[in-house]
């Protein structure tokens, strides 16, 4: 007799050769009651299934990362608009050539934040490099959103070095798919902000934020609660570029208005290189 798992995986296999062939065909997929219920998408796009797709989504990131050995994670936001420093040189060069005011005055600034997007890169190398000869449960891996910016640059300092490296991309209206340096195997798109959200704790060993906006905001503000109140184990969270944040967030409007505790301070640390973002790290650790 055929092995049970070996028939359920030729049934899976010729439900979705179905599907596709459809798809390929041009041909619209009525609603059929004998099609299976997991190659059914208007079944499961219905508002009643919102649950499986919750669980569908937590599991598949899942699955893939204990399959490759990524059980611990650095997690790096950032702006998603902050371009490459060559990308940003060229950009100037054409509005300086173009002799549009309002044009230079945008390139001039991307000019000035494009800093960031190289110490991004330069952090995730030094992650990446400390984990190359460690046994494979000791390894820390790069984990971020999975879009351009400060996003792709920390990507792309742990693909320069040969290293796996995770992308959490978000279907948006606006938002590319996962930048180039993401490692394929682990480059993954969600519809749920929340299961998302999930799967940066899940493997986070520690939190860099970069200089972002309402995104970064989001992520920080979500991490920082979480291990306040002790729903998650604490973890260095680290706030990259002390002018920015300071400038942005007066924490303490906070403490004097009795909101947060003067301790709550001491659950981020500011850094100014990327050696100064490492070594934070490492120091909570003991490495």
């Amino acid at each position: 007799m055929e092995n049970t798992d070996k028939l359920n995986d030729r049934n899976v296999a010729l439900a979705w050769a179905d599907l596709q062939a459809h798809s390929a065909n041009g041909q619209t997929l009525d609603a059929d009651a004998y099609r299976l219920a997991f190659s059914d998408p208007e079944f499961l796009l219905r508002r009643e299934t919102r649950g499986i797709r919750f669980q569908l989504e937590m599991l598949k990131p899942d699955l893939a990362q204990q399959a490759q050995g990524i059980e611990n994670t650095v997690v790096v936001f950032g702006s998603a608009r902050f371009p490459a420093p060559e990308d940003a040189q060229r950009e100037l060069a054409a509005a300086q050539a173009s002799g549009d005011a309002a044009a230079l005055k945008v390139a001039e600034r991307r000019m000035r934040n494009a800093h960031f997007y190289d110490q991004s890169r330069l952090f995730a190398r030094l992650v990446a490099n400390y984990s190359a000869d460690r046994p494979t449960a000791e390894r820390l891996y790069i984990c971020t959103g999975g879009g351009p910016g400060i996003m792709e640059a920390a990507n792309r300092g742990a693909h320069e070095m040969g290293a796996l490296n995770v992308g959490l991309s978000i279907a948006l209206p606006h938002e590319q798919s996962g930048n180039r340096y993401v490692s394929p195997s682990l480059n993954f798109k969600f519809h749920y902000f929340a299961l998302r959200k999930m799967h940066f704790m899940m493997r986070a060993k520690a939190l860099v934020a970069f200089p972002g906006g309402f995104g970064t905001l989001d992520e920080l503000f979500e991490v920082v609660t979480l291990v306040q109140t002790g729903k998650t184990k604490a973890v260095p969270i680290i706030l990259y570029g002390t002018d920015y944040w300071k400038n942005l967030l007066n924490f303490d409007v906070l403490i004097e208005e009795g909101a947060i505790s003067p301790n709550d301070l001491k659950l981020f640390t500011y850094v100014d290189t990327p050696q100064e973002a490492w070594n934070a790290i490492k120091a909570f650790y003991q490495l």
